[in-house]
């Protein structure tokens, strides 16, 4: 069983694979404070009885690698692969600093596995539109994911309450939770739609367009550009890069 790890600004994602597939995935709220064993007491129940073989981390946390190298070591006697600068990842990154590229952009790129152009819409704390080609990424925009719009927009206000995210009925709202909710819902689904029309013009094509991450389930249903959903790409991502990297990974060494 190969355990990976994608460690985000809100949630630290795992998922396992056995016998080649990718099963679903644990959320832990991601915490600075996290030491090994906590980490390990959170999953044990998850991995359940499987020998663990290998372990991929791919982390935007710094923090929170030395942890989980320890939780590796510790716990089940490996070294874990870390997605850093020098790890084969099959992917050409067109930008003028690539080591400066987020983990989960990288792995969620790889997660493509295709020649075709794409639009990589990656719904997590941030919003990250990854353009690939030919196993190129040759730009990217980030905006403000939703949920730092809503704490950004009840933080600064001094009546408008914390609500949950869910789509309204109508766009223009008449109380103030659907007011709120329009906002950073269909505000979000405009602003994507708006992005890939001059994407698309901008490159002079055509784009196969993805979203993924945490709310791009319910985002998906307001975006009116043809699209489909894959959940789990930037964990594909990241088995992608283990799998490049597994023969150079094979030996346990010290941390």
């Amino acid at each position: 069983m190969i355990v990976l790890i994608d460690v985000g600004n809100t949630n630290i994602h795992v998922s396992k694979v056995v016998d080649g597939f990718l099963l679903p995935q644990l959320r832990i709220h991601t915490d600075v404070t996290l030491t090994s064993s906590l980490i390990y007491q959170q999953i044990k129940d998850y991995l359940g009885p499987n020998d663990v073989t290998g372990i991929a981390i791919a982390s935007v946390v710094p923090r929170l690698v030395q942890p989980l190298k320890e939780l590796s070591k510790t716990f089940f006697n490996l070294t874990p692969l870390v997605l850093k600068p020098g790890i084969k990842t099959g992917l050409i990154i067109k930008t003028d600093y690539p080591q400066e590229v987020g983990a989960d952009l990288i792995c969620a790129a790889v997660g493509i596995q295709s020649d075709d152009d794409h639009l990589i819409i990656d719904l997590g704390t941030a919003i990250k539109y990854i353009y690939v080609s030919k196993n190129q990424m040759k730009g990217v925009i980030i905006t403000p994911g939703v949920d730092i719009s809503m704490r950004a927009l009840v933080g600064s206000t001094a009546l408008l309450p914390d609500i949950n995210i869910e789509i309204p009925k109508k766009v223009l709202g008449t109380n103030t939770i659907e007011c709120m909710q329009s906002g950073v819902t269909y505000g979000v689904a405009a602003q994507i739609d708006g992005l890939i029309r001059d994407i698309e013009h901008e490159v002079g094509k055509k784009l196969n367009i993805v979203l993924t991450g945490g709310i791009s389930s319910l985002i998906s249903k307001i975006v009116k550009t043809p699209h489909i959903i894959e959940k789990e790409l930037v964990l594909k991502g990241l088995y992608h890069i283990y799998q490049k990297n597994e023969v150079h990974h094979a030996s346990n060494k010290d941390l």
